[in-house]
């Protein structure tokens, strides 16, 4: 079946069933490798795409679901020579440790801190407890995404 989706502001259209999980679209046939398989369920967070600006477990969403719909990953977000400022804070934070809950995080962070960058660090932790990190890297990602928040508010994001 020939779909039509909305990646990173780039329409594609592919022929594919469109009840295969998004996230082997993104990866198998966009080759977009940040979003992750962790669990397969949706529970763990590594899969993490944003659709129409809001979290989603692209593990267990049909890509015929995203039609439509603007789906956002964390290569939407920058690249390694020019990263967006929720990638630029995660950097400057040190906050991965192996990496694997890294675009997750992001992407969550980043969903977060653009419907409000004034979080407390008790509202990060909240919006980001879904997301699972087996590296007990969590104190860095909480500073992250309050450094991309405070740098947001400032209007510092691209520096």
């Amino acid at each position: 079946m020939q779909i039509e989706l909305t990646v990173n502001q780039a329409l594609y259209s592919l022929d594919i069933d469109e009840t295969t999980p998004l996230l082997y679209v993104l990866r198998n046939d966009l080759k977009l490798n940040g979003p992750k398989y962790g669990c397969g369920l949706g529970e763990c967070g590594a899969c993490t795409v944003l659709l129409d600006g809001v979290p989603a477990r692209s593990c267990v969403i049909p890509a015929g679901a995203a039609v439509g719909r603007q789906v956002l990953t964390l290569e939407g977000l920058g690249m390694a020579s020019s990263p967006g400022f929720m990638q630029q804070a995660f950097i400057d934070a040190q906050a991965a440790q192996c990496g694997y809950c890294i675009n997750g995080m992001i992407m969550t962070a980043q969903a977060a801190v653009s419907k409000n960058p004034r979080l407390t660090r008790d509202e990060i932790c909240k919006a980001l407890q879904y997301n699972l990190c087996r590296c007990g890297t969590h104190v860095e990602i909480v500073e992250a995404v309050a450094l991309a928040a405070e740098r947001l508010q400032t209007g510092q994001e691209h520096e």
